[in-house]
């Protein structure tokens, strides 16, 4: 399902326009990333907990070349789903 599927099932479901769900569903998603950016995680009971994990820098292999490259720290995003999200997709 991309995102286009994902604003149509969620304007069936709830009468809304399909307008006004993308405008939503883009709010949401700039909210999530402008708590994640100032450092916040952010938990929604019963789907999950998005948060920002520093990964140190590393040596890593080019699989085309065999050549040893140094992979540079960085900060990543990481999602961890919650108990009832978990049991209902099962």
């Amino acid at each position: 399902m991309n995102k286009q599927e994902f604003i149509d099932a969620v304007s069936e479901k709830t009468g809304f326009s399909k307008k006004d769900c993308g405008e939503v569903m883009d709010a949401c998603y700039e909210v999530l990333v402008e708590a994640l950016k100032n450092g916040d995680d952010v938990t929604i009971s019963g789907i999950g907990k998005w948060e920002v994990r520093a990964r140190e820098a590393r040596k890593g292999v080019n699989p085309k070349t065999g050549e040893s490259i140094e992979i540079a720290a960085c900060k990543a995003p990481s999602f961890k789903a919650g108990k009832k999200f978990k049991t209902d997709i099962q």
